[in-house]
């Protein structure tokens, strides 16, 4: 995924922006089917090894919250059995898969971001703003991915000189992690001091403070700029006016295939598939001027 890595910032950021909160706002069958494709699609094109890997936690998680929402809600009309007088309907089990999808498919959107919305591209777009703001959140973001780096090396070292939680009786496995875990929270601690002294004497947040960047806004970001602008819109617009409502209770509203709602479903997806295209289409011309050569 370099093709659409290398837009400039503020595109990456606002594809995420729309992206995410349509995702979080649409709780229509198709829109969500739509949307966890899209996020799979871009996953395993960014990154195909750590998307299986994270469908280890991923598919319980969907299990989980799935089954949560007819324990605790019981509406709906179609009553399939009862538990302790309590009814479980088939309006509330859909309804819980369909709130599954959506929060792994934020999670999936999450991750993507992740990868192509790097800490200097968001330092690059609000630390002029708010220097403070964006150094914080830039570390939050990071603060995952580098504490299980960190886990992971720190484990490997510990089994090395005998101290594995994967093995012994339960009193050794718990000694060797909370030894573990006493590192990290060291290792913490160290490199917030490390990163607070190292921005100070950059003079990272003063006024007259000068940066260099490598992004500048070219043709190719306005113009991808406007298309998702535009498509955003109609899909706004479409919302307005009721064509992406949709309800589980008190029993499923009727799926209508309108030309107004095959137009939103399609701009919806050139929506969520904009970096898919784009990493096509520069394959394609890579590929012609290798051909042409």
């Amino acid at each position: 995924m370099k093709a659409f890595a290398n837009y400039h910032p503020i595109v990456i950021f606002l594809y995420f922006v729309f992206v995410i909160g349509l995702t979080m706002f649409y709780m229509h069958p198709i829109y969500l089917i739509i949307s966890l494709a899209m996020s799979i699609l871009l996953s395993l094109q960014i990154n195909q090894k750590s998307f299986l890997h994270s469908l280890k936690w991923m598919v319980p998680l969907f299990v989980i919250a799935a089954l949560i929402n007819p324990l605790i809600s019981h509406d709906g009309e179609k009553i399939i059995l009862y538990i302790d007088d309590n009814p479980i309907t088939i309006e509330a089990i859909v309804y819980g898969f369909a709130m599954s999808v959506m929060i792994c498919t934020v999670i999936f959107w999450f991750g993507c971001y992740n990868k192509l919305m790097t800490s200097d591209k968001f330092l690059y777009l609000f630390g002029k703003i708010s220097p403070a703001f964006a150094l914080i959140i830039s570390l939050t973001l990071r603060l995952v991915p580098r504490f299980q780096q960190q886990i992971g090396a720190i484990t490997q070292a510990q089994r090395a000189v005998g101290m594995d939680v994967t093995s012994g009786n339960l009193l050794h496995r718990i000694k060797c992690g909370i030894h573990i875990l006493s590192i990290l929270i060291t290792w913490a601690l160290e490199n917030a001091i490390e990163t607070a002294d190292s921005m100070k004497a950059r003079g990272y947040g003063l006024p007259k403070r000068s940066t260099f960047s490598l992004f500048s806004f070219e043709k190719r970001d306005a113009l991808t700029l406007t298309i998702m602008f535009i498509l955003m819109t109609i899909n706004i617009i479409g919302s307005f006016l009721g064509y992406t409502d949709y309800y589980f209770y008190p029993t499923f509203s009727e799926l209508v295939l309108q030309p107004i709602s095959l137009l939103l479903y399609t701009t919806y997806t050139l929506l969520l598939a904009l970096p898919i295209i784009i990493e096509l289409w520069e394959a394609f011309k890579w590929r012609s001027l290798i051909s042409n050569n």
